[in-house]
């Protein structure tokens, strides 16, 4: 390819619609990759502080040390240990209020645990919906200025008494830049969401889990207050040790 039809020149010499396209996609690119390597460092970090904390809750340690923690350590703490923490200071707050019930203790930290889940998994997918956005527009917006560069380029052509190839050529090679472009912003967007996606999928699976199990556990300790002369659990240091 010479000179002329480089993709530099046939950039620069494309219509300003066309260009426009064109810089609206590399901006839209730019962007994407931005939010994917943001998105990457963040769901690793999460995982990573997910293993960990799940290696201390089931080390032995004891529940109130390990709640302690995870409120001195907020800022920095992963989404399984904001989890346990919301699930811990619901079940304290209504021991406190003297409320003895199973069920209502177990709902009561069941349901704030919920509702921690849906903040972090909200967290945990923001940006995808940006990434769904560039996968599906970005060829559509490349097809349009290759369309309108097209046009353009055959409304050039309209005036001339001898048509080659020669002629045509460089307005569709320029038309098709832009196609070119969207392509090249949507592909790894539709990579990365579908990535993202399975690894939120599985970071939900697991703090699922986690939740069931810390459910479990509290329920076993009530049943063991209950059977003691109504010990209060929160105060006696119990641990997940036995998983």
């Amino acid at each position: 390819m010479n000179q002329d039809m480089s993709i530099i020149q046939l950039v620069l010499h494309a219509s300003f619609v066309v260009q426009l396209v064109m810089v609206i996609l590399m901006t839209i690119s730019i962007a994407s990759w931005a939010a994917i390597v943001g998105k990457l460092t963040a769901i690793k970090r999460i995982q990573t502080l997910n293993e960990e904390f799940e290696q201390q809750f089931w080390s032995g340690i004891s529940l109130n040390e390990l709640f302690s923690a995870a409120v001195q350590n907020s800022k920095l703490s992963g989404p399984m240990e904001r989890i346990f923490a919301s699930g811990m200071r619901e079940y304290q707050k209504l021991r406190e209020r003297r409320i003895s019930d199973t069920g209502t203790l177990l709902d009561g930290a069941r349901r704030a645990m919920r509702a921690s889940f849906q903040r972090e998994m909200d967290v945990a997918e923001a940006q995808l919906s940006f990434l769904a956005s560039v996968g599906s527009v970005s060829p559509y917006v490349g097809l349009f200025g290759t369309v309108w560069g097209i046009m353009h380029a055959f409304t050039g052509l309209a005036s001339m008494q001898q048509v080659t190839l020669a002629t045509v050529a460089p307005g569709i090679a320029e038309a098709l830049v832009a196609t070119a472009i969207g392509l090249f912003a949507a592909i790894p967007a539709v990579v990365a969401y579908n990535r993202f996606a399975r690894d939120i999928d599985r970071v939900a699976i697991k703090l699922e889990t986690f939740i069931e199990e810390f459910s479990n556990i509290l329920q076993r300790s009530l049943g063991g207050s209950a059977g003691s002369g109504g010990v209060n659990p929160a105060g006696s240091g119990f641990s997940a040790s036995g998983h």
